[in-house]
């Protein structure tokens, strides 16, 4: 979108229109608008198409856009006038022998975005080169090379997407690449990051999924920092595995480190929003450096014993069971063709008695019902209760502890690579990339759960 500077308050109509020309307020200038005892100081914007007519749109000091009432007691004054420029300049980098060689691969989401004024809405827009700009300390930090695979937003990710994005991990692999940055989406990224952890086998090089949960725009983006620590932890640390790096607080004090097969997004606006269930994050970075928790963390392999391993059958489906749902909904999934599907339990893994026939149909046609539990944390344990037994006797699988989107790649995964129905439970029982542990401390259900009063205080006593 243009810049107006000619006096025309851009994107309002009607009676709004007529009284912003009449008072001189252009959009991009600062104004006061003042309503009773309430006062409002902001940028103006361009006006959302969306928008009502009587309400214009303003840009606060907090980085919100906040939408204020104009009617006949308000008054609004320009106090000043700030040129709208969201667009941040390429920079060119000279690589460095001493530093590593790390790829970012930019797929679009928050992490690199800005706000489309003419919608309201938050686009992909700023190119992996311009993070340099945006991220001054990328330069002495590593050799970044930024490609973009593509320009979606992670809700319209697809298993094509995580096979062609997988694809290029492994080609910026085999170029010699000492580490992988994965720029992404938050609202999906678990499931990708997943995907990824079966696809890529044996991993000489870290991968590190990044996003951010406020748009490249706003002055509390924390797109910047996790890009820089994804940059750290990928270009130094000795692992070989795929990892979600993200805010461990709301504030800037430090990321957590994820096995992304564990990691699930947890709050749909809070920056410390990814936290592992079932057990504690592989670690910590800061800017005194890394601190690993855990002692299983897989480290780098040699190059040549890496392979790729993207076979998959997209005909997998999931369904959340709720009380009271019809069978016909798992019917009509057979009916449709689909290969597999996932379902959410109650409790243990439970589903009540009315959906036993539609199980029997799936048992009778060979496929796959992998059950996971409802609470998030715990394993689903069909011995316990009698309609657990019941469940085991129409060839449901116990999908152990893993998360929905673990459960849902992996079975996407199985059957990829076979459609025998027992081979798949052989593959769904066993532990591939961390999906499955082998038990859940204490621990795994109270650290780093935004209860904690401190992290550093806590890991003295593990």
């Amino acid at each position: 979108m243009s810049n107006n500077n000619n006096g025309e308050p851009e994107g309002y109509r009607g009676v709004l229109r007529e009284r912003l020309i009449k008072d001189k307020i252009r959009t991009w200038s600062k104004v006061v608008i003042k309503k009773g005892d309430a006062e409002y100081e902001g940028l103006l914007l361009p006006r959302s198409q969306h928008t009502d007519d009587n309400y214009v749109t303003l840009k606060v000091d907090t980085g919100y856009n906040l939408g204020v009432l104009i009617d006949e007691e308000a008054t609004i004054k320009e106090i000043g006038f700030h040129k709208g420029n969201y667009q941040l300049p390429h920079i060119d980098v000279k690589f460095k022998k001493d530093l590593p060689n790390v790829t970012l691969l930019g797929t679009g989401g928050t992490v690199a975005s800005r706000l489309d004024y003419r919608t309201g809405a938050v686009l992909p827009a700023f190119t992996p080169d311009e993070l340099f700009s945006a991220v001054p300390e990328l330069i002495s930090t590593v050799n970044l090379t930024p490609k973009t695979l593509y320009q979606i937003l992670s809700e319209n990710f697809r298993p094509e997407y995580w096979v062609k994005t997988a694809e290029a991990i492994a080609k910026e692999i085999e170029s010699g690449a000492d580490g992988i940055i994965i720029g992404h989406g938050t609202d999906t990224m678990c499931v990708t990051g997943c995907a990824l952890s079966f696809f890529l086998r044996n991993l000489p090089v870290p991968v590190v999924l990044v996003g951010s949960q406020r748009s490249s725009d706003r002055p509390s983006s924390d797109g910047p920092r996790n890009i820089l620590y994804a940059a750290k932890l990928s270009g130094y640390e000795n692992f070989g595995e795929v990892v979600i790096a993200m805010h461990g607080t709301p504030s800037d004090s430090y990321n957590l480190i994820h096995r992304a097969t564990r990691c699930r997004k947890m709050h749909s606006a809070r920056r410390d929003t990814f936290r592992t269930l079932s057990d504690i994050p592989l670690g910590k970075i800061d800017d005194t450096g890394v601190t690993w928790f855990k002692d299983d963390v897989s480290p780098r392999k040699p190059r040549e014993d890496f392979h790729l391993d993207t076979k998959i059958d997209s005909r997998v489906g999931m369904l959340y069971f709720y009380p009271g749902m019809n069978p016909d909904m798992l019917n009509a999934m057979v009916d449709l063709g689909y290969h597999g599907v996932v379902m959410i339990g109650t409790g243990l893994a439970h589903v009540g008695t009315d959906i036993y026939p539609a199980l029997e149909r799936c048992q009778e046609e060979e496929i796959p019902v992998v059950m996971v539990v409802e609470p998030l944390f715990g394993f689903a344990q069909l011995r316990v209760y009698e309609t657990g037994r019941d469940m085991l006797a129409r060839g449901v699988i116990e999908g152990e502890n893993m998360l929905p989107s673990a459960a849902y790649t992996k079975l996407s995964w199985a059957l990829g690579h076979t459609r025998n129905i027992d081979e798949v439970r052989d593959i769904m029982l066993t532990n591939v990339a961390g999906e499955i542990t082998t038990r859940e401390g204490p621990r795994g259900y109270l650290v780093l759960q935004g209860v904690e009063p401190g992290i550093d205080k806590m890991m003295k006593n593990l």
